[in-house]
Parts: C-alpha cells; structure tokens; sequence
C-alpha cells in the first residue's frame, strides 16, 4: 500500500511538471527601425504547471546576420498562468539580423530561429556619456547633444485613466522637459502636507506584484513570487509614449517613503530587478536609478553590487545612477555608475556643481553632474524664511546657477492646485499632472533656449572671464555665454578677435542684439533692464 502511494505521489509529481503541450513562436514585425525593437512573443498551449516567474525560462541570443557574436537577452513571463512569454531585443543600426530564442521548463526546452531586418528610422536612441564632452549626453543613434533638463513626477503610474498619464507626459514634452523621474515601485503614506491624496482616481500605492490587500499602505500583503502584469503593462505604454517624443525616463526601482521593502540583496529583490530589465531595457528612452533617498535604506556595498547586476542584467548598458539624501553616497569611480544624482537643497548651486566637478575630477573618471533635488515648486525646503519654500522664480534662477557650471539639474512643479481635493487640476511632483497656474517650468524652456543655440558641450565653467558675481561659461577664443544675476554691466575676457554679442532676458526668451565686442577686455552695456539676464558672444 505504501508502495503504491509513494509511486502515484511520483506520477502527480510528474504530472505536475509535464512539458506544455505545445510552445508557439511569433515574431511581431518582419522589419522594424534601428532603436526600436523586435518581440518575439511565444504563447504555450497549457498553462505551466506551479510558478510560469521562477521556474520557466526564455532567454535568447540576437545579432547581426552571419556575425559571430550575438547578444544575450532575457525573455519574461506576461501572464499570470504562464501562458504567454515576451523576449525582445532593440538593434542598434541597420542591417539583417538573426536569433535563436529558448524555452526552459524543468527539462523540457525548445527552441526557435528567426531573422528579421533593422532600418534606418531616424531614431535618437539611448543616451550616452559623450565620449569627447564627458560632462555632457549624446544620443547614440544621432550623435546628437542631449541637454538633460528634468523634472519629478514621482507617482505618475498611480492615475488609473492612463490619459492622464499621456497628457501630463504631452504638457511637459511642450514645456521643453526631456527627462522625467517616474517610480516603478513605490509606496507612500499621505505625509507632505501637499493636498494630493489617494482617491478613486489616483494612488500613492504602486503594486508591481500582486497583493492580498493593495490599498493598506503597511500591510499590502505582496506576493514577491509573481508579478502583477497589469502595472508592468501600464508602465511600457508609458514609456513608449515618452519615447515617441524623445522624452528620457528615469525608472527609479524604489523610494525610501514608504515601510515596504524587498530583503537587501534577497533572491526576491534579485528577481524583481532582473525582470525589470528583461522587460524594460529594449526601451531606448531609459535610465536605471537605483533608489529614490537610497541611503536611508541602502548601503554602499549594496549599491556597488546591484548597479554591477543590472549592468550585467542590461544587454544595452543604459545609463544608471542612485539618487542618496547625503552626496558622498555616489559610486562615482564604478564602472556602472553613469552620472550623479544627488540632491542638495543649498540656494549656492553653482559653487556647490562646480565642487562636484572637482570630486569627480579626484576620481579619474569624467561623467556628467546632475542635482535631480535641489527644490520643489511652492513646497520644500520648510526652513526657508516665510513664506516657506521656492518660488518658480527663486527655483528658476537656481536652475541657471547650476547650468552656468555646466551641469544638469531636476526641480518638480507645485501640487498646491491639489488631487481629490478643490481644484482637483494639479499634482506636480506627485504625479505629474499640473495646470497653466504653474509656470515654473515655462521658465526653464526659455534657459534651455538660450544654452541650445550654442555648442554648450564644448564649454566650460569660466567664471575668471567675468567680473565677481556673474557666471561664465566658455569656449575661449569662440563662444562665451555669460549669466548676470544682477543684471548690469559685465566685463569679459576675451581672445583675440571680434565677437557677435546679444542679449538674452532669461524670463522671456527675448534676444536683444549688441553688436560687434572685440578684445582683450570688452564691457558690455547695461542690461536692458532689471532682474537676471544672459549675455552670449560668439566669434
């Protein structure tokens, strides 16, 4: 009797890991564009049997047709019964491809071979470090120069009406921002003092695995094991609605805000982020950040080891950095760390980026400086002399002070207009949504006007050019673009030759043309009124 338990308990076993029935393989386009990507979809006949995220692998190899080497790339499961698999793979240049795509479950495989053509769309691609410029971005596709100009929207992916979501993106895409720092994961109880609160419409509670309870915020009940397909579905439309308007995503993995955090260095955490870049690294319009506040919940031997992961795990090495509350907390000598991105709430940004500069400097290794928190609109920082926080103005002038030092930087717009609660029109660094009341970043358009009419990346801080007081940024003998916070006269520096000058009023974008300036020493007129303005001499 026991004998014959013990064998049908065997044969249940057995059962229970049968292969599938049947693995069909798709490809979803015989040709697409350099920069986007191809998918192979396959689709499994029976469900598998126990868990499709951890005991089912797809995994593939992709390259140029007749090539020897290929690259290797990790499929995912995009379903909940484990019916349906996804690998992808995005080429970066024109050509005929080929590859081979597997399935694995518990000793059963298959395998399938396909090619398909990669054209030349005009696509910009991921960004990169520009390898001439080192402080500086370019995109690989188009070598182009990306000035980096960012805002938070932390918890964009809470709007359930994805509209929202599309039409906030399209709002700033308008305002001339290009990077946007969105949550993948990330939970946060009502604590800001911001009139933003969970409704019906919108939530502060992002759930990439699926919950017994998703609306308590300190007891969801997550099952690590299984990925919830509908919030990772979501959050691809996104991305590629930002990627169709050039607009760069900082996929932050998680947030200090909240109580609910994944083992440091657990097998549960592993999987989670090596399914992130299985599902999200095709996408060309991405950057990684580790961590939102990362320090206060992560250590530096942590983060050392997970950016050295992912970099493994991300076939296409985009870009990846951390984002700690205390700057020292930067693995700026690695080679899997991109660019800064600290925060620092100082109203001194341009001589604490030039300091950065510095730092980065005693390491050996030039990579771009961003300061992705140095304010919010109408809120932070609440030590501010009354009324407390930054005005779009004070945030705007910070944002020159910064540029002027040839670095980047990140501010978030006012959620005063408020979520669930009258006018119910705004949200700002919460989620993303705001109004025309806020103009902060209208101000920012005008400075990436100014800096873009220029080959900015060829410059370099030069505030020895120009009077005390005044900012400069410099490639002697061509272009010097001088920042005047106090409007006024400014005497510059100049190499031999004569110059086109014009003035630039920063809160405009209005271009006032001088005249000709010429060496060694040329004074510009007054400024042709009040506040800051910006003055560019090109030979």
């Amino acid at each position: 009797m026991l004998r014959l338990v013990f064998a049908l308990s065997l044969l249940a076993n057995h059962l229970a890991w049968a292969a599938p029935a049947e693995v069909s393989f798709s490809q979803s386009a015989a040709s697409v564009a350099a920069y986007d990507f191809v998918e192979v979809t396959l689709q499994l006949s029976a469900p598998v049997a126990g868990n499709p995220f951890t005991d089912a692998v797809v995994s593939g190899s992709f390259g140029v047709a007749g090539a020897g080497e290929r690259v290797k790339v990790d499929g995912f499961c995009d379903s909940s019964d484990g019916t349906l698999f996804r690998i992808r793979f995005m080429p970066s240049k024109p050509g005929a491809y080929a590859y081979t795509v597997k399935y694995a479950d518990k000793g059963f495989e298959k395998s399938y071979d396909g090619t398909f053509q990669a054209t030349a769309g005009g696509r910009r691609g991921p960004i990169r470090v520009d390898p001439d410029h080192r402080w500086h971005f370019i995109w690989e596709g188009t070598r182009e120069h990306y000035f980096f100009n960012g805002t938070t929207a932390f918890w964009l992916m809470g709007w359930r009406d994805e509209r929202v979501i599309a039409n906030s993106l399209e709002r700033l895409h308008r305002l001339k921002i290009d990077r946007v720092r969105v949550l993948l994961s990330g939970r946060a109880n009502t604590v800001y003092g911001e009139p933003a609160m969970n409704t019906v419409e919108w939530s502060l509670f992002l759930s990439p695995w699926p919950a017994v309870k998703a609306d308590d915020f300190y007891h969801p009940g997550f099952d690590y094991t299984h990925f919830r397909i509908e919030h990772w579905q979501r959050f691809e439309r996104m991305l590629r609605y930002a990627r169709e308007r050039d607009m760069v995503v900082s996929v932050i993995l998680d947030i200090a805000d909240g109580q609910i955090h994944l083992a440091p260095g657990s097998e549960d955490e592993r999987r989670y982020i090596r399914y992130a870049a299985a599902r999200l690294t095709a996408f060309s319009n991405i950057t990684w950040d580790l961590g939102d506040d990362l320090d206060t919940f992560r250590d530096d031997k942590w983060a050392h080891e997970t950016g050295t992961l992912l970099e493994n795990w991300d076939p296409y090495q985009h870009l990846a950095t951390t984002h700690p509350v205390h700057r020292e907390h930067q693995d700026r000598g690695s080679q899997w760390f991109g660019f800064t991105s600290i925060q620092d709430w100082s109203r001194n940004q341009h001589a604490l980026m030039l300091e950065e500069r510095q730092l980065q400097v005693k390491t050996g290794r030039i990579i771009p400086q961003a300061n992705e928190e140095y304010g919010y609109e109408d809120h932070y920082p609440l030590w501010a002399p009354p009324p407390p926080g930054d005005s779009a103005e004070t945030l705007r002038r910070t944002a020159w002070d910064i540029a002027m030092a040839g670095a980047y930087g990140t501010a978030g717009e006012t959620a005063r207009r408020g979520v669930g609660i009258w006018p119910d029109t705004g949200g700002g660094w919460m989620n993303g949504r705001s109004d025309d009341t806020t103009t902060m970043l209208a101000g920012y358009a005008h400075m990436v006007d100014f800096l873009t009419s220029f080959e900015w990346w060829k410059t370099e801080p030069h505030d020895e050019l120009v009077d005390a007081g005044n900012w400069c940024l410099a490639e002697p003998g061509r272009t010097y673009a001088v920042y005047l916070p106090k409007a006024g006269k400014v005497t510059v520096r100049l190499a031999p030759g004569r110059y086109n000058a014009e003035w630039f009023h920063p809160m405009t974008g209005e271009v006032i043309p001088i005249g000709v300036a010429e060496g060694p020493a040329w004074t510009s007129p007054a400024a042709p009124g009040r506040n800051d303005w910006a003055l560019l001499l090109r030979k």
